[in-house]
Protein backbone atom coordinates (compact mmCIF):
# COMPACT_ATOMS: atom_id res chain seq x y z
CA UNK A 1 0.00 0.00 0.00
CA UNK A 2 1.02 3.59 -0.55
CA UNK A 3 -0.64 6.83 0.48
CA UNK A 4 -1.05 9.28 -2.41
CA UNK A 5 -3.99 11.27 -1.17
CA UNK A 6 -4.80 14.80 -2.19
CA UNK A 7 -4.32 17.39 0.54
CA UNK A 8 -6.97 20.04 0.91
CA UNK A 9 -9.65 21.30 -1.47
CA UNK A 10 -8.92 24.04 -4.00
CA UNK A 11 -11.11 27.11 -3.46
CA UNK A 12 -11.92 27.37 -7.18
CA UNK A 13 -11.27 25.56 -10.44
CA UNK A 14 -8.01 26.96 -11.90
CA UNK A 15 -7.90 28.40 -15.40
CA UNK A 16 -7.69 26.13 -18.43
CA UNK A 17 -4.07 27.21 -19.02
CA UNK A 18 -3.03 26.32 -15.48
CA UNK A 19 -4.80 22.97 -15.65
CA UNK A 20 -3.18 22.22 -19.00
CA UNK A 21 0.21 23.17 -17.59
CA UNK A 22 -0.28 20.80 -14.65
CA UNK A 23 -1.37 18.03 -17.04
CA UNK A 24 1.72 18.49 -19.22
CA UNK A 25 3.94 18.61 -16.14
CA UNK A 26 2.49 15.38 -14.81
CA UNK A 27 2.79 13.71 -18.20
CA UNK A 28 6.42 14.78 -18.54
CA UNK A 29 7.22 13.58 -15.02
CA UNK A 30 5.69 10.20 -15.86
CA UNK A 31 7.66 9.85 -19.10
CA UNK A 32 10.89 10.69 -17.28
CA UNK A 33 10.02 8.09 -14.63
CA UNK A 34 9.30 5.48 -17.30
CA UNK A 35 12.64 6.09 -19.00
CA UNK A 36 14.43 6.03 -15.65
CA UNK A 37 12.77 2.76 -14.65
CA UNK A 38 13.76 1.08 -17.92
CA UNK A 39 17.31 2.40 -17.56
CA UNK A 40 17.43 1.06 -14.00
CA UNK A 41 16.65 -2.42 -15.29
CA UNK A 42 19.57 -2.20 -17.71
CA UNK A 43 21.84 -0.53 -15.16
CA UNK A 44 21.45 -3.30 -12.58
CA UNK A 45 21.19 -6.16 -15.10
CA UNK A 46 24.19 -4.89 -17.12
CA UNK A 47 22.25 -4.96 -20.38
CA UNK A 48 21.71 -2.56 -23.31
CA UNK A 49 22.31 0.78 -21.54
CA UNK A 50 25.61 2.63 -22.10
CA UNK A 51 26.59 2.77 -18.41
CA UNK A 52 25.87 -0.04 -15.98
CA UNK A 53 26.62 -0.72 -12.34
CA UNK A 54 29.99 -2.25 -13.33
CA UNK A 55 31.14 0.14 -16.08
CA UNK A 56 32.61 3.62 -16.21
CA UNK A 57 35.78 5.32 -14.98
CA UNK A 58 37.20 3.77 -11.82
CA UNK A 59 38.43 5.56 -8.72
CA UNK A 60 40.18 4.39 -5.60
CA UNK A 61 38.09 2.11 -3.42
CA UNK A 62 37.64 4.75 -0.71
CA UNK A 63 36.61 7.43 -3.22
CA UNK A 64 34.17 5.13 -4.99
CA UNK A 65 32.66 4.02 -1.68
CA UNK A 66 32.17 7.61 -0.50
CA UNK A 67 30.66 8.84 -3.78
CA UNK A 68 28.32 5.87 -4.09
CA UNK A 69 27.10 6.19 -0.51
CA UNK A 70 26.43 9.91 -1.04
CA UNK A 71 24.48 9.18 -4.23
CA UNK A 72 22.33 6.55 -2.53
CA UNK A 73 21.80 8.85 0.46
CA UNK A 74 20.52 11.64 -1.80
CA UNK A 75 17.94 9.29 -3.24
CA UNK A 76 16.95 7.91 0.18
CA UNK A 77 16.46 11.36 1.76
CA UNK A 78 14.41 12.61 -1.20
CA UNK A 79 12.39 9.43 -1.54
CA UNK A 80 11.49 9.10 2.13
CA UNK A 81 11.29 12.79 3.03
CA UNK A 82 8.88 13.75 0.27
CA UNK A 83 6.66 10.72 0.96
CA UNK A 84 5.79 11.90 4.46
CA UNK A 85 2.47 13.58 5.18
CA UNK A 86 4.23 16.60 6.69
CA UNK A 87 5.90 17.35 3.37
CA UNK A 88 2.59 16.91 1.51
CA UNK A 89 0.93 19.48 3.76
CA UNK A 90 3.84 21.87 3.29
CA UNK A 91 3.75 21.41 -0.48
CA UNK A 92 0.02 22.21 -0.57
CA UNK A 93 0.77 25.64 0.91
CA UNK A 94 2.84 26.65 -2.10
CA UNK A 95 1.53 24.66 -5.08
CA UNK A 96 -1.46 22.68 -6.25
CA UNK A 97 -1.81 19.34 -4.46
CA UNK A 98 -2.59 17.86 -7.88
CA UNK A 99 1.08 18.05 -8.88
CA UNK A 100 2.55 16.93 -5.57
CA UNK A 101 2.86 13.29 -6.60
CA UNK A 102 4.24 14.20 -10.02
CA UNK A 103 6.86 16.39 -8.33
CA UNK A 104 7.79 13.52 -6.03
CA UNK A 105 8.11 11.16 -9.01
CA UNK A 106 10.12 13.68 -11.01
CA UNK A 107 12.63 14.38 -8.25
CA UNK A 108 12.98 10.67 -7.45
CA UNK A 109 13.73 10.03 -11.13
CA UNK A 110 16.27 12.86 -11.28
CA UNK A 111 18.06 11.59 -8.17
CA UNK A 112 18.29 8.16 -9.80
CA UNK A 113 19.58 9.66 -13.04
CA UNK A 114 22.27 11.40 -11.00
CA UNK A 115 23.14 8.06 -9.40
CA UNK A 116 23.40 6.30 -12.78
CA UNK A 117 25.54 9.11 -14.17
CA UNK A 118 27.98 9.46 -11.28
CA UNK A 119 28.06 5.87 -9.98
CA UNK A 120 31.62 4.65 -9.43
CA UNK A 121 32.20 0.99 -10.34
CA UNK A 122 33.91 -1.18 -7.75
CA UNK A 123 35.00 -4.09 -9.97
CA UNK A 124 36.32 -6.60 -7.42
CA UNK A 125 34.44 -9.85 -8.03
CA UNK A 126 32.37 -11.28 -5.16
CA UNK A 127 30.91 -14.19 -7.12
CA UNK A 128 30.76 -15.28 -10.74
CA UNK A 129 28.42 -18.03 -11.91
CA UNK A 130 30.05 -19.41 -15.04
CA UNK A 131 27.66 -22.27 -15.86
CA UNK A 132 25.36 -20.90 -18.61
CA UNK A 133 22.25 -22.71 -17.40
CA UNK A 134 22.54 -21.64 -13.77
CA UNK A 135 23.58 -18.12 -14.80
CA UNK A 136 20.56 -17.91 -17.10
CA UNK A 137 18.25 -19.04 -14.30
CA UNK A 138 19.61 -16.41 -11.91
CA UNK A 139 19.27 -13.70 -14.58
CA UNK A 140 15.69 -14.79 -15.26
CA UNK A 141 14.90 -14.55 -11.54
CA UNK A 142 16.24 -11.00 -11.57
CA UNK A 143 13.92 -10.05 -14.44
CA UNK A 144 11.06 -11.71 -12.57
CA UNK A 145 11.77 -9.29 -9.73
CA UNK A 146 11.37 -6.31 -12.08
CA UNK A 147 8.10 -7.77 -13.37
CA UNK A 148 6.84 -8.17 -9.80
CA UNK A 149 7.59 -4.48 -9.20
CA UNK A 150 5.72 -3.35 -12.30
CA UNK A 151 2.80 -5.74 -11.84
CA UNK A 152 2.38 -4.70 -8.21
CA UNK A 153 2.11 -1.02 -9.15
CA UNK A 154 -0.85 -1.83 -11.41
CA UNK A 155 -2.53 -3.79 -8.62
CA UNK A 156 -2.74 -0.61 -6.51
CA UNK A 157 -3.37 1.89 -9.35
CA UNK A 158 -0.18 2.45 -11.32
CA UNK A 159 -1.23 5.81 -12.73
CA UNK A 160 -2.22 7.20 -9.34
CA UNK A 161 1.04 5.98 -7.80
CA UNK A 162 2.99 7.95 -10.41
CA UNK A 163 0.84 11.08 -10.44
CA UNK A 164 -1.11 10.84 -13.69
CA UNK A 165 -4.52 10.22 -12.13
CA UNK A 166 -4.16 13.37 -10.03
CA UNK A 167 -3.26 15.71 -12.89
CA UNK A 168 -5.95 14.26 -15.18
CA UNK A 169 -8.58 14.77 -12.48
CA UNK A 170 -7.27 18.29 -11.91
CA UNK A 171 -7.51 19.02 -15.64
CA UNK A 172 -11.13 17.83 -15.58
CA UNK A 173 -11.86 20.14 -12.65
CA UNK A 174 -12.51 17.46 -10.06
CA UNK A 175 -10.76 15.85 -7.10
CA UNK A 176 -9.51 12.28 -7.17
CA UNK A 177 -11.65 9.73 -5.38
CA UNK A 178 -10.87 9.11 -1.69
CA UNK A 179 -8.43 6.30 -1.03
CA UNK A 180 -9.99 2.96 -0.19
CA UNK A 181 -8.02 0.27 1.59
CA UNK A 182 -7.61 -2.65 -0.82
CA UNK A 183 -5.38 -5.72 -0.89
CA UNK A 184 -5.66 -7.15 -4.42
CA UNK A 185 -3.59 -10.01 -5.83
CA UNK A 186 -0.13 -10.22 -4.31
CA UNK A 187 -1.16 -7.79 -1.56
CA UNK A 188 -3.32 -10.53 -0.07
CA UNK A 189 -0.16 -12.64 0.36
CA UNK A 190 2.44 -10.04 1.38
CA UNK A 191 2.20 -6.41 2.38
CA UNK A 192 5.03 -5.09 0.21
CA UNK A 193 5.36 -6.93 -3.12
CA UNK A 194 6.96 -3.90 -4.79
CA UNK A 195 9.80 -3.95 -2.28
CA UNK A 196 10.13 -7.72 -2.60
CA UNK A 197 10.47 -7.33 -6.37
CA UNK A 198 13.26 -4.80 -5.95
CA UNK A 199 15.14 -7.05 -3.53
CA UNK A 200 14.91 -9.98 -5.96
CA UNK A 201 16.02 -7.80 -8.88
CA UNK A 202 18.99 -6.28 -7.03
CA UNK A 203 20.40 -9.55 -5.67
CA UNK A 204 19.73 -11.97 -8.54
CA UNK A 205 22.83 -11.62 -10.66
CA UNK A 206 25.27 -14.25 -11.92
CA UNK A 207 28.11 -11.72 -11.69
CA UNK A 208 28.32 -9.86 -8.38
CA UNK A 209 30.96 -7.19 -7.98
CA UNK A 210 31.80 -5.24 -4.85
CA UNK A 211 29.98 -2.22 -6.27
CA UNK A 212 26.87 -4.23 -7.03
CA UNK A 213 27.04 -5.78 -3.56
CA UNK A 214 27.22 -2.30 -2.02
CA UNK A 215 24.23 -1.17 -4.08
CA UNK A 216 22.15 -4.23 -3.22
CA UNK A 217 23.05 -4.12 0.48
CA UNK A 218 22.37 -0.41 1.00
CA UNK A 219 19.14 -0.41 -1.00
CA UNK A 220 17.89 -3.47 0.88
CA UNK A 221 18.62 -1.78 4.20
CA UNK A 222 16.83 1.33 2.94
CA UNK A 223 13.83 -0.78 1.91
CA UNK A 224 13.39 -1.97 5.50
CA UNK A 225 13.61 1.61 6.76
CA UNK A 226 11.12 2.64 4.08
CA UNK A 227 8.74 -0.13 5.15
CA UNK A 228 8.86 1.08 8.75
CA UNK A 229 8.15 4.69 7.72
CA UNK A 230 5.44 3.73 5.25
CA UNK A 231 3.63 1.43 7.66
CA UNK A 232 3.68 4.10 10.34
CA UNK A 233 1.87 6.42 7.90
CA UNK A 234 -0.55 3.69 6.83
CA UNK A 235 -1.50 2.92 10.44
CA UNK A 236 -2.06 6.63 11.06
CA UNK A 237 -4.22 6.89 7.94
CA UNK A 238 -6.19 3.61 8.01
CA UNK A 239 -6.03 2.81 11.73
CA UNK A 240 -7.24 -0.61 12.91
CA UNK A 241 -7.96 -1.73 9.36
CA UNK A 242 -4.26 -1.66 8.53
CA UNK A 243 -3.24 -3.04 11.94
CA UNK A 244 -5.41 -6.12 11.35
CA UNK A 245 -3.99 -6.48 7.83
CA UNK A 246 -0.46 -6.31 9.24
CA UNK A 247 -1.27 -8.99 11.80
CA UNK A 248 -2.60 -11.51 9.28
CA UNK A 249 -0.38 -10.85 6.22
CA UNK A 250 3.41 -11.26 6.09
CA UNK A 251 5.65 -8.34 5.23
CA UNK A 252 7.74 -9.82 2.38
CA UNK A 253 7.59 -13.64 2.45
CA UNK A 254 4.24 -15.45 2.83
CA UNK A 255 4.10 -17.32 6.12
CA UNK A 256 7.64 -16.28 7.10
CA UNK A 257 7.92 -12.54 7.80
Amino acid sequence: MSITMQTGTPPAIPSFAMRMLALCYGGLAYLIFLGTFLYAVGFVSRLVVPKTINTGPTSSLSTALLINLVLMSIFAVQHSGMARQGFKRLFARFASPAIERSTYVLLASLSLILLFWQWQPMPAVVWNIEGPVFAGVVTAIGFMGWLIVLYSTFLISHFELFGLTQVVAHFAGRLTAPIAFRTPGLYSLIRHPIYLGFIIAFWSTPFMTLGHLLFASVTTAYIFVGIWLEERDLVAFFGDEYRKYRERVAMLLPGVF
